[in-house]
């Protein structure tokens, strides 16, 4: 009998598209509720959010020498972010019923840089939306706006 070894990412990565016989087995492996469990209790930081998609965290030194800026990088955290916390959900910009979700941000608040608060567009990407940087529901883009502003602060600013 040869014996199968699995880490708790390709387990992850794995229960999305595994037959139900299999997803019983991974579950009675790592637990139902590792499974369950909501997206933003695993996406805490750009390191979380690699893990999630399977992906090696970007070198910012090597990105720097290569010429990339602070923003930039920067840009490609919160789209690594985004992508994990929609779980495979893309934009559908033909479909003017969907929502797309964004975190809005003041930048005149008396505390300087400040989670605002979340806006929607249904039809067309607008510079202003940062439609790739768009989710699926309001409450993912108030978690990402509110748990990583410090990163959009760089973005943006």
């Amino acid at each position: 009998m040869k014996t199968l070894q699995i880490n708790k990412k390709n387990a992850l990565k794995l229960y999305k598209t595994a037959s139900e016989e299999f997803k019983q087995t991974l579950g009675d492996t790592f637990g139902k509720e590792f499974f369950i469990g909501k997206i933003t209790d695993r996406i805490k930081t750009y390191e979380d959010a690699c893990a999630e998609l399977g992906i090696n965290p970007i070198d910012v030194e090597v990105m720097k020498s290569a010429g990339f800026t602070d923003d930039e990088i920067t840009y490609r955290k919160i789209k690594t972010i985004t992508e994990a916390l929609n779980e495979g959900w893309k934009p559908n910009w033909n479909n003017s019923n969907q929502k797309k979700w964004i975190p809005y941000f003041n930048t005149v608040s008396p505390s300087g840089f400040a989670f605002s608060g979340t806006r929607y567009a249904c039809t067309a990407p607008h510079a202003g939306y940062a439609s790739r940087l768009c989710f699926h529901s309001e409450e993912l883009a108030a978690y990402a706006g509110k748990h990583f502003t410090e990163l959009y602060k760089n973005f943006i600013l």
